[in-house]
């Protein structure tokens, strides 16, 4: 609902611990009730702790069970037409929580079927220390071994890619989620999207999850990713223009779409609008989209998702927002106290 609001129609969730039962067909579910472009990624835990690996042993999972999991989620949702609502994405979550056979095993799974690849890569500094002691490479070397680059592959964050992950990420037409908020709060560095699009390298815009962000507000990563770009690398480092070509069109293109992220004769019915009579947008009407960029991140006044109206004078039409909200902070508090 927060990115709805916020003027997301397409997103990506990377679930990849299922607790208590949970299963990705939950998000699928709630993604279909509230009228999102959903591409569900399969995430996937399976080196836990005591075999050297990032997670707890308690939430790993067997790697016969994640493949035969994912196989019945592309089986049983997934839609390679033009203009779906609904794709399966095979994502183990990270080279240091999951073994190399089962990299290798979802590249081979992922093509089989034609349905795209996502993990985390080269976040920060120890990603790449586990990396080269783990694996003898850098972590774009051990992508590229696994055949884990394409245009049918994307990999969240890549603040530390060097420059020669950043020439194959470009010359294979491999994509990257940059997710700027989350990598300030982790403190993971800024990310070099500048050099990345000048080299070529498709790079489209994450919040990253509640762990990583307080906020999902589209526009406000936006500005946050123009914001970060200039304070890393000068005042030409972006543009407002070109923030908001990489929320859009580079997203579309990350997720291996050409009928989303513009508004053009043959795309998907997709657009959102907001009311510039804000006090926010004063005095900056002159350039709309400078503004929508630069002044304070504001809600969508209506979004419409494949011709369908989700929200109305700012209000979303397809879910009542209070009870969610309430069950929401009841779990969340629970979750808080178990934790205390």
């Amino acid at each position: 609902a927060e990115l709805l609001l916020s003027g997301c129609t397409t997103s990506s969730d990377h679930l990849y611990i299922y607790p208590n039962g949970s299963r990705l067909d939950d998000s699928i579910a709630a993604a279909r009730r509230i009228g999102m472009r959903f591409h569900a990624a399969r995430g996937s835990m399976s080196v836990g702790q005591k075999d050297g690996g990032l997670p707890p042993d308690s939430v790993v999972e067997r790697e016969p069970e994640i493949l035969k999991d994912t196989q019945r989620l592309i089986e049983t949702y997934h839609d390679e037409g033009r203009y779906a609502m609904l794709r399966v994405v095979v994502a183990p979550c990270s080279p240091f929580s999951v073994s190399r056979d089962l990299m290798r095993e979802s590249a081979v799974l992922a093509r089989q079927y034609g349905v795209s690849l996502h993990t985390h890569l080269a976040e920060n500094v120890n990603d790449i220390a586990y990396s080269r002691e783990k694996f003898g490479m850098t972590p774009a070397e051990y992508a590229e071994d696994l055949g884990w680059v394409g245009h049918d592959v994307w990999h969240a964050h890549c603040v530390q890619l060097d420059d020669a992950g950043i020439e194959l990420f470009a010359r294979t037409g491999t994509g990257v989620a940059h997710c700027p908020c989350s990598n300030m709060r982790l403190a993971s560095g800024i990310a070099p999207v500048k050099r990345m699009r000048l080299a070529g390298v498709p790079v489209g815009l994450g919040v990253d999850g509640s762990a990583s962000n307080d906020g999902a507000q589209m526009v406000a990563e936006v500005r946050q990713a123009l914001l970060l770009q200039r304070v890393g690398f000068g005042p030409d480092a972006m543009t407002a223009r070109e923030a908001l070509e990489i929320a859009t069109l580079g997203g579309a293109k990350v997720l291996n779409r050409d009928d989303i992220g513009a508004l053009a004769p043959g795309m998907a019915a997709d657009f959102v609008s907001f009311d510039l009579r804000q006090p926010l947008f004063a005095g900056a009407l002159h350039d709309p989209v400078a503004a929508l960029v630069f002044c304070a991140p504001s809600q969508v006044s209506y979004s419409v998702i494949g011709g369908k109206v989700v929200v109305k004078d700012g209000q979303l039409t397809t879910v009542e927002l209070g009870p969610v909200i309430e069950q929401h902070n009841r779990l969340a508090k629970a979750l808080y106290q178990a934790s205390a």
